[in-house]
């Protein structure tokens, strides 16, 4: 059976900022083919992300734009299960294909972080990221490297496989269903627990364009904890779209200064704006 795992990089808190992208195609559980480039998002660079996966304006001079890869993203990606570790990367793919006015591949997308939370206890509720669910199988990688990142995830789907003997078509269904009642039910319950995202905690700044209220209880349905501030708990902080429009990297709300210093010392955290929080639930509901 054969599957394609994908992972992106960014330049910014804009998910279609695109900055490099990794490939890796498998075939009965051997890696077939790899393919990875940097890519000129046409964007600027925030600092944060620069700190996360060392990318910068100089390194994409003369690198291919998203829309002059479209080619070999379609040789890999076309009619196959594509892999990604959790649904970051498909936005962040879906959201450069409409910022270039591109048709979107027909492509089956199957959740690594799903996968695993189905495949392992220990993750089941929380600690699903790809660094950690590496560790857990043993699996050693340069996280943020988007080629080294895409191989991981399908590391993980590999492992998933080996441990379960669920193939692709068989994880493509389970994943639509409740995690088992036995994984960890002592764990407090905070949003849905079912939903995709149950375990992490997020945190509202700026101003959005639907009441905080509406936006809490979108966050709730997919499973996240809605903090009050950030901490190093947090997992991730949604930025209002006027904001991050506006300030680019100027002036930062407090919340968003404290969770960039966070992510500069090592904590996990993901900055998104509104409408690609928004993509991100509606994405979410779509695979329950």
């Amino acid at each position: 059976m054969e599957f394609v795992a994908i992972d992106v990089e960014t330049a910014n808190a804009d998910m279609a900022s695109i900055c490099q992208i990794g490939l890796a195609k498998y075939k009965d559980g051997i890696l077939e083919e790899e393919w990875s480039s940097l890519i000129d998002p046409e964007d600027y660079f925030d600092g944060i992300n620069i700190s996360i996966h060392g990318i910068n304006e100089k390194d994409v001079r003369g690198a291919p734009t998203f829309n002059e890869v479209l080619l070999k993203l379609s040789e890999f990606m076309s009619g196959s299960v594509c892999v990604s570790h959790t649904h970051f990367d498909r936005v962040s793919i879906r959201k450069a294909f409409e910022k270039y006015s591109l048709n979107q591949l027909d492509v089956t997308w199957l959740d690594s972080a799903r996968v695993a939370r189905r495949t392992w206890e220990e993750c089941a509720w929380s600690g699903y990221g790809l660094a950690n669910v590496c560790k857990i199988i043993g699996y050693e990688f340069k996280h943020h490297d988007a080629l080294e990142d895409a191989k991981a995830a399908g590391q993980v789907i590999l492992s998933a496989m080996n441990k379960t003997g669920i193939d692709i078509n068989g994880w493509l269904y389970r994943v639509g269903k409740p995690i088992g009642s036995d994984s960890n039910g002592s764990i407090q319950r905070e949003g849905n627990s079912e939903g995709e995202f149950y375990g992490e905690i997020l945190v509202f700044t700026g101003a959005l364009l639907i009441p905080r209220v509406e936006a809490a209880k979108l966050a709730a349905s997919v499973g996240f904890a809605i903090g009050a501030g950030v901490t190093k708990k947090t997992t991730l902080i949604v930025v209002g779209d006027q904001d991050i429009t506006k300030l680019a990297g100027k002036k930062k709300s407090s919340k968003h200064i404290k969770a960039e210093d966070l992510i500069s010392k090592g904590q996990n955290i993901r900055i998104l704006q509104e409408s690609d929080f928004k993509e991100l639930v509606a994405q979410s509901h779509q695979v329950v």
